[in-house]
């Protein structure tokens, strides 16, 4: 199939994915009072909410950021970053997955000198690469849309995402729990 036409259907799906969500009024769960609750009300629930939400989230241009906060605030720095830290791995896997069956790899078919540059270096080595992504952007939805549509194979993906969110999502643990702690919030 045409590179181009995969990727106007990936962009289509997420148009379709986030209208849906915005008009249902679906997306304005996404909030850090939502997340924070459904953790307290039920734990065992509330942590396959996060992941489901975490991944629908990622899928809709949430940001991490907010998944994170509301695990800090509702289970502390260090279990908040445990479930963080899970959810967001499978999110990414997940997302991966969904993009790479629409979309194949659709970058790595363009005919861009630009493109095939970038990601000859992405596929010399892909672990370091993906985990220096990772590192930096986290689980930003088009880097995990970019990277599942680059003809990466899933281990190094996976391997690469699991070496690269530790660090940043115990940064902002610290952070969020210092900030709850200043804004008494708990």
């Amino acid at each position: 199939m045409n590179p181009y036409k995969r990727l106007l259907g990936v962009l289509v799906f997420f148009g379709v994915l986030l209208a849906v969500f915005q008009f249902t009024g679906l997306r304005g769960h996404f909030n850090l009072t939502f997340l924070r609750d459904a953790f307290l009300a039920h734990k065992l629930g509330g942590v396959l909410i996060f992941v489901a939400m975490f991944s629908l989230g990622n899928l809709i241009q949430i940001p991490g950021s907010v998944f994170l906060a509301a695990a800090v605030l509702a289970l502390g720095r260090v279990w908040g970053g445990v479930v963080t830290y899970i959810a967001a791995v499978m999110s990414c896997a997940i997302t991966f997955l969904i993009i790479r069956f629409m979309g194949g790899d659709a970058l790595l078919q363009l005919k861009s000198r630009w493109a095939q540059r970038i990601l000859s270096h992405l596929h010399a080595q892909p672990i370091r690469s993906i985990t220096l992504l990772r590192t930096v952007f986290q689980t930003q939805p088009a880097v995990n849309a970019a990277l599942a549509m680059s003809g990466v194979k899933f281990r190094g993906y996976l391997i690469g995402t699991l070496l690269g969110l530790p660090l940043p999502i115990a940064l902002y643990c610290i952070f969020f729990d210092l900030l709850a702690n200043l804004l008494h919030l708990r």
